[in-house]
């Protein structure tokens, strides 16, 4: 075998490869929202996605964020 069949042969072999390993890395299957028990259809589906919104962004309604005090530079 001449060292280029070699060669050509184990970059058709390894990139392809790669490039499936880092697919799957970067791309990981997604995790399912918890649905609501009894329930069903896409509304359902849509309701728990925006009580998870509301939950991750919301934040804590009993601190008051309007009156709060600037931070100012310490320089």
């Amino acid at each position: 075998m001449s060292p280029r069949l070699i060669l050509a042969l184990a970059v058709v072999i390894v990139v392809p490869s790669g490039l499936v390993v880092a697919r799957w890395i970067v791309q990981p299957a997604p995790v399912p929202l918890p649905v609501a028990e009894g329930a069903s259809g896409r509304a359902t589906t849509d309701a728990a996605r925006r009580k998870h919104r509301e939950d991750f962004f919301g934040g804590n309604p009993e601190r008051d964020i309007r009156s709060g005090q600037e931070m100012k530079p310490r320089w």
